[in-house]
């Protein structure tokens, strides 16, 4: 088959036709239908200071949203058949440490992500675990099922716990407007937020954050931009209930916290090139703000919460919008050239080679 492959421990990739992979008792194997590109890709394609720290396995096939078609199953396979239409959970777990018997599976101890830890998924054929098949709807367009993965860091980023206050009639801010906090624009506003406030730089991202319903979008990088004074005036002075840091800038984080009700909470999505300092007296504690890591998606929880907006047809009208880009697979160069530059949100990789 063909595939991209991380061949040396430096920059780029290559499209080279290597083995079909077979799957194993308790696995899937699909025909890849669609993938997409996440920030992680392209810092595995970079070869930046994170891909160098944390990749371990080279050559590798990297990628990891997908969508696509079962075409073999393991002999342990109970709940999936050859013709169904399936996502990837990416994070595989080995179910048995402490995270994973005490309802914490998307924190396992000793998680691997497919297309970090082993091969991935920008290929023909991929292999699955059974666990990480997420079965869709035959009819839903596989460039959005394959996106559902981000939106889960979307919603689990918003809706950190089960029996978390509602977002109906809450103020909320999205930091950074990559894909993840473009879908959090839309996910609050579907989910009744009464005002959804956003900071972003990239001009493409800002025209998509209206598009998502944002109720205003401010450009931190413009001369003059106080960022959190306007956001204090939006409200009246109150500050927002909900914060979701998407940008992994530490400018992002100072806006995310200055903003903030007291009382209010804020969840960490974005990853930080080096240490991000807090005023911790001042922006935690006497505030008494709420803070939640987030890593990944509720296992299974949050793919429930997915498949319900997904069902309308509106909120997948929008989700539409961010795919600003549909590229064959053999056009991965140039698909990483055009997130590097700034004028795409979300690539689409259709499987043509």
């Amino acid at each position: 088959m063909q595939a991209v492959v991380k061949t040396e421990r430096g920059p780029g990739g290559q499209i080279l036709e290597v083995p079909e992979p077979t799957p194993g008792h308790s696995d899937v194997l699909v025909a890849v239908r669609a993938s997409s590109i996440c920030g992680t890709d392209l810092h595995i394609w970079e070869w930046n200071a994170w891909a160098q720290s944390r990749v371990k396995k080279v050559p590798m096939i990297f990628g990891h949203e997908l969508s696509g078609e079962v075409i073999g199953v393991g002999d342990q396979v109970t709940g999936l058949k050859i013709g169904d239409h399936v996502s990837a959970e990416t994070h595989i777990v080995d179910g048995t440490c402490y995270q994973c018997r005490t309802g914490k599976m998307h924190i396992c101890r000793n998680v691997e992500v497919f297309g970090v830890d082993r091969d991935g998924v920008f290929a023909e054929y991929a292999v699955l675990p059974e666990l990480n098949a997420w079965k869709n709807d035959p009819k839903l367009d596989p460039a959005l099922a394959a996106i559902q993965e981000p939106l889960g860091n979307a919603v689990h980023s918003l809706l950190p716990e089960d029996n978390i206050e509602d977002l109906a009639g809450k103020t909320v801010l999205v930091t950074g407007c990559g894909p993840i906090g473009l879908l959090a624009i839309a996910v609050a506003k579907t989910l009744g937020a009464e005002k959804v406030y956003a900071t972003e730089v990239n001009p493409v991202r800002i025209a998509l954050a209206w598009k998502m319903g944002a109720d205003g979008v401010l450009n931190p990088a413009e001369s003059g931009a106080t960022p959190v004074a306007t956001l204090l005036e939006e409200t009246d002075g109150r500050g927002v209930d909900v914060a979701v840091e998407m940008s992994g800038h530490p400018g992002g984080l100072q806006i995310a916290l200055g903003a903030l009700t007291p009382g209010g909470r804020v969840s960490l999505l974005g990853l930080y090139d080096s240490d991000a300092k807090i005023d911790l007296d001042a922006r935690v504690i006497f505030p008494a703000a709420r803070i939640y890591g987030i890593f990944g998606r509720r296992m299974f929880q949050t793919w429930f919460q997915v498949k319900g907006l997904l069902a309308r047809p509106e909120f997948r009208s929008k989700m539409a919008e961010i795919i600003t880009h549909r590229v064959p697979m053999r056009d991965l160069p140039k698909a990483m050239e055009l997130l590097q530059s700034g004028k795409a949100a979300k690539v689409s990789l259709e499987p043509r080679w």
